[in-house]
């Protein structure tokens, strides 16, 4: 990982982080959002989880490695009814699989201040590999900012519900993690 001079917006003259560190997730600086189409594509619902955790290292080489959890029962569309819904069996099963669970392996980055991300995601109980480009918003000595998106298929969870063909194609998600340095 880098960092940026205080001077540069990330991405220019960065230079290594000195490693081994620990980063502890900020969650009143972290969003975890998704957007999913439904009403036969007429209608985007939104919605994020307001309970996010996590910790992250910076090792020797310069990579990081971490893991976030996403209370999947935090979820809120602005729709109690449909909230619900999403948090019932049809959908993230919260009540049997409490945290949505992202491992990271890998984080190594670039010179051009984005980071390749890989490891795994797990949602209603099933693991999948995740690999995503991130961007590195921020990168200082005591605070650190990945914003990454992708699309996720939900029927590879086992999110299989959709009556009448109303839900449409993948889901979206976006996730801002912002890290602090852990106190030694």
């Amino acid at each position: 990982m880098t960092t940026a001079n205080s001077n540069n917006p990330v991405g220019q003259d960065v230079a290594p982080f000195g490693g081994p560190t620990n980063w502890l997730l900020d969650p009143a600086a972290t969003t975890a959002a998704f957007s999913n189409k439904t009403m036969w594509g007429l209608v985007t619902v939104r919605g994020r989880f307001s309970q996010v955790a996590g910790s992250g290292e910076i090792l020797a080489d310069g990579s990081g490695r971490g893991r976030l959890q996403i209370g999947a029962a935090s979820l809120d569309t602005k729709n109690r009814k449909r909230d619900e819904h999403l948090r019932s069996a049809d959908f993230f099963n919260a009540t049997d699989h409490p945290q949505i669970i992202v491992d990271i392996a890998q984080a190594t980055l670039a010179d051009s201040g984005s980071a390749q991300v890989t490891g795994t995601l797990t949602v209603a109980g099933t693991t999948k590999p995740l690999s995503v480009t991130a961007t590195l918003s921020e990168a200082g000595e005591q605070a650190i900012t990945l914003a990454a998106e992708t699309d996720i298929d939900r029927a590879d969870f086992g999110m299989t519900w959709n009556r009448a063909g109303m839900v449409k194609g993948k889901a979206h998600v976006s996730v801002v993690a912002r890290f602090v340095k852990s106190p030694s």
